[in-house]
């Protein structure tokens, strides 16, 4: 993504089941004030749980679909990661699964979408 053009601001990578081992870092060496001040700095790429990114937005949405810890919520946090992205989403997981957890309206959203392989 970055060599395509799209400042490290600009980008978000969002987990829905355990956190990023770069979140985690970024956490515990700055505390979560420093975290959130990051992210509306918008300085470098952000890494968050999907259930932390409500009501927020990027540009470039990476959503990794690494699991669920309540699988009851799993809609949920499929519809809030797919909805994050105001430009680009690229959503890295088993399709089937995602589109079985999010249901039909995931399944048509696929089915608009663009299939994108990094060069």
């Amino acid at each position: 993504l970055l060599g395509a053009g799209w400042a490290s601001g600009q980008l978000a990578l969002l987990a829905t089941g355990r956190r990023h081992p770069q979140q985690v870092n970024e956490v515990e060496a700055g505390g979560h004030a420093a975290y959130w001040d990051a992210f509306f700095a918008e300085d470098d790429v952000f890494y968050g749980h999907v259930l932390g990114f409500k009501g927020l937005e990027r540009p470039v949405v990476v959503l990794s679909v690494n699991g669920v810890r309540d699988v009851a919520r799993a809609r949920e946090m499929l519809y809030t990661g797919l909805s994050r992205a105001r430009s680009l989403l690229v959503v890295v997981g088993d399709r089937s699964w995602i589109e079985d957890g999010g249901g039909e309206a995931v399944r048509r959203r696929f089915a608009r979408g663009q299939e994108w392989s990094p060069a």
